[in-house]
């Protein structure tokens, strides 16, 4: 499978990518499989692995290799804002097929926003090594592992939250707002202020959650 994913992701992409970026999306795919296939076991309750999952590892593939651009001087680049698009547009596959399938479950959940987090994260770094951000982009792409971090000194924040149309709204619009921000269209005076506010969206959105969390604790 990670072979089979592999290949499309370096042809998608379409760089000429420096061994030591190669090496960290490699290392960044193989990371990511590894960790959903030990879930997988846990939580899969299904005897077939279902196209959706299919989808959701490609994402995984195409992700990693955007992590290609934290080693690089690429910056805003169309091959970024095509591939991160991608994801994005992949993002409401995965679950659609899931359902028709008959193999939705909580562990195919878990790995969609995990893949969602992970994109996020690596955009605001790829962006911040450009220099096309501060704070804001440390937000979008670090809000997810702050509040994860933060659940091991509050274990409260971990209990489950209701699914949300508007969680999952703010995180369209994050990724969104980051793969527009690697556009090397965009004028560098639309990029800060479009980074501010698509952060203070998340910001909000994670605050909503927090504040639910510490009213049921």
């Amino acid at each position: 499978m990670t072979g089979i994913v592999f290949v499309p992701l370096t042809l998608l992409v379409g760089w000429q990518i420096e061994p030591s970026g190669l090496a960290i999306s490699v290392a960044t795919l193989g990371i990511g499989i590894a960790l959903a296939v030990r879930a997988m076991g846990a939580r899969y309750p299904h005897n077939r692995l279902g196209s959706c999952n299919v989808v959701t590892t490609l994402r995984l593939a195409l992700m990693a290799g955007l992590a290609a651009g934290l080693l690089g001087d690429r910056g805003a680049d169309w091959s970024i804002f095509a591939v991160a698009m991608l994801v994005l547009l992949l993002d409401g596959v995965d679950g659609w097929l899931a359902r028709r399938e008959g193999v939705a479950s909580e562990f195919g959940a878990r790995f969609d926003m995990e893949v969602d987090a992970a994109l996020a994260a690596i955009l605001s770094l790829v962006l911040l090594v450009d220099g096309r951000g501060g704070v804001d982009l440390l937000v979008l792409g670090g809000a997810r592992y702050a509040f994860v971090a933060a659940s091991f000194v509050l274990p409260w924040l971990s209990h489950p939250l209701a699914p949300s149309l508007r969680r999952k709204t703010i995180c369209v619009l994050q990724i969104g707002a980051l793969a527009v921000l690697s556009a090397p269209i965009l004028p560098d005076w639309s990029a800060r202020p479009l980074a501010v506010v698509a952060a203070a969206f998340v910001f909000w959105s994670f605050a909503r959650d927090i504040r639910r969390l510490a009213a049921t604790r």
